[in-house]
Order: C-alpha cells, then structure tokens, then sequence
C-alpha cells in the first residue's frame, strides 16, 4: 500500500498538481447536525432540548443522539431539571468544545485561502 501511495504521489508530482495538506477535521464536529449544535451553542450561553430541537429542525432521537455524543466528548455540558413537573434539559458549549470548534473553524480557514489561491 506504502508503494501504491508514493507511486500516486509521484505521478501527481511529475504532473504539476499540488497536494496541499488536508486538515485533519474533527470528525465529531464536522457531522453537519453536530456542526449545528455546537455553533448554535457558541453563540448562545446555553439552549434547551426544545430550543436545539427548533433551531435545527430535526427530531428528538437526533437531539438526542447528537447531544449525547458532543457530551462524551466532553464538549457539551448537560444539566437536567424540572421546571414544575415538566423535565428540563439545558446544554452549554464546555471550553473543551469551544477550543474544538475553534481548531475546526481554522482548519476550515485554512483550507478556503488554500482552494482560493491566497
């Protein structure tokens, strides 16, 4: 497999194509409904479910799923309560997660000037 790389990476040297370096993206951000969650979270200091839930148009077993993921990671912060006899699930972006989104945001930078030329 070593041999089948370098080969390619020589035919695209000999041909003039440059091969600019990818950035190692943040699998767990770049998911498009998590990208929402934690973008939503990093301008807002906290949404509930339902809030989530409207603002990405989406149903409660992805709520659910993606929230859940985000929080293993530790980028989320979840916290449960009642408001009378209703549950209430509020989540906030952690700075573990807001240095991920960051790190994502960059590399999606970089990789923009690198398509543009800059």
């Amino acid at each position: 497999m070593a041999k089948t790389a370098k080969a390619s990476s020589e035919r695209r040297a000999a041909s003039g194509i440059v091969n600019p370096a990818v950035p190692d993206f943040d699998r767990l951000i770049h998911e498009k409904t998590r990208l929402a969650i934690v973008s939503a979270l990093a301008v807002n200091p906290s949404l509930t479910f339902n809030e989530l839930k409207a603002i990405l148009k989406t149903t409660d077993g992805n709520v659910s799923v993606h929230t859940r993921k985000l929080e293993e990671a530790n980028y989320l912060n979840c916290r449960k309560s009642f408001e009378g006899r209703m549950p209430k699930t509020e989540y906030s972006l952690t700075g573990v997660g807001r240095r991920a989104l960051e790190r994502y945001l960059n590399h999606m930078e970089a990789l923009i000037r690198t398509a543009r030329g800059e």
